[in-house]
């Protein structure tokens, strides 16, 4: 086979992810090598869709690497965990070095940094590219976060950049840094989706509480999202409000289930934080409200034991209310973003990346599911000035700042109603946290000091101090801490 007639880049895995973004490879001008380990899901696809563009299907493995020019780019969409460990070790006896394993699922990036070491020591390039947008993303250009090295996004990154969603005429794709950055910086994506939804569900719950139809509150959901709401998870929930269930002619979230599944990747988010002492509380509240939604012995025997308000709210002005659940829930989506951020900061330090937050702010601009106006201004503060935190930005401080009073307004009807808001409140104490003097952590150090001889810093000189509790109360300057 001559070098023209080569595929310059394959892809593993035809299941609708997988298949979706071989499709949306060839639609932009890629020559696309296909494999599946069923040859019929191969077959599959290309019937369906293989008028779209141009194809290269293989039966065998071995056939499928010959395909791909060199150095060859494979783009591995399979099920996260052993499967693509089976599939990687399939494909080094093929491989040749610097050749490009891409590995496009939802890996933990602990994984990813495991199985880059390895292929790095092997003379292969391993890219874990976090991809976002779903089905559809995949399909009409996804919002794509590879890390990897620098080398193989060089030979890569083209191509993902052409296939990846727009905004203003710059792809949603970047280098995000070396070994696990990508995925990493994709699960934060997902931790921060996960708060995001949480925020819509509450302020969901709030509407009804108010009494709202349905349509009413699917109208203002409608109406949000044509400001500073505007957003993709916004403008869904409008729709999936206003959706008729054909079987009973009533709301169809009426009759779903409310118990939230969960992937891992929320999950996962919040375990890394917690290594890495950075306070995500809005994204864990979020994880845990969804494992809360799926205990029903629990929630079966709460109900029966436990007494509180019925869950409604009244207030004099349903509409200055309403606006207030708007500014609650644009307040606390900032408090989110801003932990994500923080976090991905705080990982970058530990790990060694170069992360810019700047640009993973302006490629989840399109593609991705937490795309939203927000990113722009995230995106833009960014770029005017080293931040520590998003919570400091100055347009973001200001609007946090206008907003505080009826965030404020919205927990407290909402505790008095006994509609349960976990996201918006965990938000609320972060802010008022970040923003504190001083908080409770001196006498929790005192008290671990008592019980621990874990030692304590004081405010008016250097040095580490312990006092003597059980004998002279004495304070005494620590040798070490413990």
């Amino acid at each position: 086979m001559s070098e023209a007639q080569l595929a310059n880049v394959g892809v593993i895995g035809m299941a609708v992810m997988g298949s979706n973004l071989a499709r949306n490879l060839a639609r932009n001008g890629h020559r696309v090598a296909v494999y599946n380990r069923t040859t019929a899901k191969t077959d599959a696809v290309i019937a369906e869709h293989g008028h779209e563009g141009d194809f290269r299907p293989a039966a065998e493995l071995a056939d499928f690497v010959a395909s791909l020019e060199r150095p060859r780019r494979i783009i591995i969409m399979v099920k996260a965990g052993a499967g693509t460990d089976a599939t990687i070790d399939s494909l080094l006896p093929l491989l040749d070095e610097g050749d490009i394993v891409v590995d496009g699922g939802n890996a933990f990036f602990e994984d990813t940094r495991r199985r880059e070491e390895k292929l790095r020591g092997l003379g292969f390039h391993f890219v874990g590219a976090g991809i976002s947008g779903g089905e559809v993303g995949a399909l009409e250009g996804p919002s794509i976060m590879p890390g990897g090295s620098a080398e193989s996004y060089e030979a890569l990154g083209p191509i993902l950049e052409s296939i990846s969603a727009k905004v203003d005429g710059e792809p949603c794709c970047t280098y995000i840094g070396t070994d696990g950055a990508g995925h990493f910086v994709k699960m934060v994506h997902n931790g921060i989706e996960y708060a995001d939804m949480q925020f819509i569900g509450e302020a969901y719950e709030l509407l009804k509480a108010l009494g709202l139809s349905h349509e009413e509150m699917a109208d203002t959901f409608a109406a949000w999202n044509e400001g500073d709401l505007d957003s993709y998870l916004i403008e869904i929930t409008s729709e999936v409000l206003r959706k008729v269930d054909p079987a009973t002619g009533g709301p169809l979230v009426e009759v779903i289930v409310d118990a939230a599944g969960m992937k891992g990747t929320g999950t996962w988010t919040v375990q890394s934080a917690l290594e890495l002492g950075t306070p995500v509380n809005t994204i864990a509240e979020s994880v845990f409200a969804r494992a809360i939604s799926s205990s029903p012995e629990l929630r079966r025997a709460a109900q029966a034991a436990l007494h509180g308000p019925a869950g409604t709210i009244g207030v004099e002005d349903r509409a200055r209310f309403l606006d207030q659940i708007r500014q609650a829930l644009w307040a606390s989506k900032v408090v989110a973003y801003a932990q994500g951020l923080d976090e991905i900061r705080m990982a970058a330090d530990e790990y060694g990346w170069d992360i810019n937050v700047g640009e993973v702010a302006k490629i989840w601009r399109g593609g991705c599911i937490i795309r939203a106006k927000l990113l722009e201004r995230i995106r833009s503060e960014y770029a005017a000035g080293q931040l520590t935190t998003l919570l400091e930005a100055p347009s973001v401080a200001a609007g946090l700042a206008d907003a505080q009073d009826a965030w404020r307004t919205v927990v407290a009807e909402a505790v008095r109603g006994g509609v349960p808001v976990p996201g918006f409140s965990a938000a609320l104490a972060h802010y008022d946290q970040a923003r504190a003097p001083r908080l409770n952590a001196a006498l929790t150090q005192g008290l671990r000091d008592y019980f621990g001889a874990h030692t304590y810093r004081r405010v008016d000189r250097e040095g580490t101090f312990h006092v003597n509790w059980s004998t002279d109360g004495a304070e005494v300057e620590a040798t070490d801490s413990h």
